[in-house]
Order: C-alpha cells, then structure tokens, then sequence
C-alpha cells in the first residue's frame, strides 16, 4: 500500500503542476508506481548485494530476470510491496547460489522447455503487443535461455528457471496455456 500511497501523491502533485497534462491521475499513479517499483527493487537488491559481496551475481540476476520477463510475462504479486521484498530477496539469495554445469544445464533445459510451451504469459494487460506477434515473442524468449547453454552462469539458471515457473497457469490443478 505504501508504493501506492506514494505514487498516488506524485501523481497528484504532477496533476497540480501541469493540470493540462493529456494523462489521468490514475495513469500517471500506475506508471508512476512501476518505476518506483523498479527503483526500489534495484537499489535494495544492490545494497544487500554489496553487503554480502555478490554485487556481481545479484546484478546478473536483475538483468536476467527482467530481460527474459520482457519478452515472457509472468505472474504478478498482488501489490508493489510484496513485489518488492519477494524479488529483493530472491535476487539476494539467488546470488548466492553455485551449481556444477550439469544442474546448469537441467535448469537451462526444463526453463526451455517451459518457456517454449507458456511464454508469453498474462502479458494481454501489460502489453500492447497483438497476439499475432506472441509466437515470436516465444522465440525471443526461447533464444534468451538457451544463450545460458553457452554462458553456464548458474545465477541465469536459476533465474531463468524462477521466471519460467511464473508463467504456468494452474486452474483446477490442471495446467492451461490460456494466452495462445
């Protein structure tokens, strides 16, 4: 509620500067929470990183993630705060992590394999990309986990693998590849 909170009084404020400006409140509040989103995420991500001494992998993990859930989608929390400390946290653990090359690569081949069969996922409200270009947003994503069959970064393993798992509807306890 906090990011809200905040987004919804810059909004506001920039409503009151520029009263003529062609967005609504609550759009300039939505965009506005994004990047406060991104924001905060980053800069608690780094700071817990340097703390530990994994700015590296942590930083792997930020631009990992966001490029394969650009072109992917995903699941998403149900508000900016849990956003926030689930993904601080998770970049923060996951720069912990070491795998020998062969977990690597079960990682790279099950995150393929999810991708290829979900992705894009619950995009239609985040996008406005027409469902006729989704099977190549599929391939970008596609080509963007198996560059980690060359790189063997286990930092993008696990990444790669965290954000394929966010694309799987579950209804019923069946699975459903509702967005093609």
């Amino acid at each position: 509620m906090m990011i809200e909170t905040a987004a919804l009084k810059i909004a506001e404020g920039i409503k009151r500067q520029v009263p003529e400006h062609k967005s609504s409140v609550n759009v300039l509040k939505h965009a506005i929470a994004i990047v406060l989103n991104i924001v905060l995420i980053i800069s608690f991500t780094l700071i817990a990183s340097s703390i530990t001494g994994n700015t590296k992998q942590a930083l792997t993990a930020l631009l990992g993630f966001a490029l394969l859930r650009q072109f992917s989608g995903g699941v998403h929390l149900k508000t900016g705060a849990w956003c926030i400390i689930v993904t601080t946290v998770l970049f923060t653990g996951i720069s912990f992590i070491e795998l020998p090359v062969l977990y690597i690569q079960i990682f790279n081949i099950i995150s393929l394999l999810l991708v290829g069969i979900f992705a894009p996922s619950r995009i239609e409200k985040q996008s406005r990309i027409p469902k006729v270009h989704y099977s190549k947003l599929r391939v970008i994503s596609s080509l963007i986990v198996v560059s980690n069959i060359l790189i063997q970064s286990p930092t993008l393993a696990v990444c790669f693998f965290i954000q394929a798992l966010s694309l799987i509807h579950w209804k019923g306890g069946e699975l459903h590849d509702t967005d093609q």
